[in-house]
């Protein structure tokens, strides 16, 4: 049997249908990791913007956003309406941050540079939709700091496992023509 022609369409359809479902499933595992003392409940790793970041730098900005979608709607469904807007926000700010880090023509941070400062920028918006939602400026100056801290630990961490899976999902992308 010859090789089946699949239309460029239909293989970046099923690439991000692939991508989100492994988005979630690293969404859902997060659920398992303890809360660590001194950081706002449901503070995560982040480990589904690995997902984010490989999609915003192989797919763009459109299907990088299908993704944040899809995981927010995740989060609304399994943690609730703040979750979900916190997600929503978090993932939409993070998601610009990365697009624009990534097209920057002489690129300087390199994926560890760009997952720190998505993560930054996630728990930005996160900060302002909980600042919101609760009537209380203060959260940003009294979280503002640990989850920055927070972030940067968890960026690197992240973008560490980029870096050593990239050829894995560079296989994955390959293997469906896109």
């Amino acid at each position: 049997m010859g090789k089946t022609n699949i239309n460029k369409k239909t293989s970046r359809v099923a690439l991000l249908g692939i991508l989100g479902a492994e988005a979630l499933a690293l969404s859902f595992l997060e659920n398992f990791i303890p809360a660590v003392p001194g950081l706002p409940p449901g503070a995560k790793p982040g480990f589904s913007n690995i997902v984010t970041m490989f999609t915003a730098s192989t797919m763009g900005l459109w299907s990088a956003l299908g993704i944040t979608l899809i995981k927010s709607i995740f989060a609304f469904i399994t943690r609730g309406l703040t979750a979900g807007l916190m997600s929503g926000a978090g993932g939409l700010l993070s998601t610009i941050v990365m697009i624009l880090l990534l097209k920057w023509k002489k690129n300087p941070f390199g994926i560890m540079g760009i997952s720190v400062a998505s993560a930054v920028a996630h728990n930005i918006g996160q900060l302002i939709v909980a600042s919101i939602l609760s009537g209380t400026p203060a959260l940003i100056w009294g979280y503002g700091p640990l989850l920055l801290l927070f972030a940067v630990i968890t960026g690197a961490v992240t973008g560490t496992i980029l870096k050593i899976i990239l050829p894995a999902l560079e296989k994955q992308k390959k293997a469906l023509g896109v």
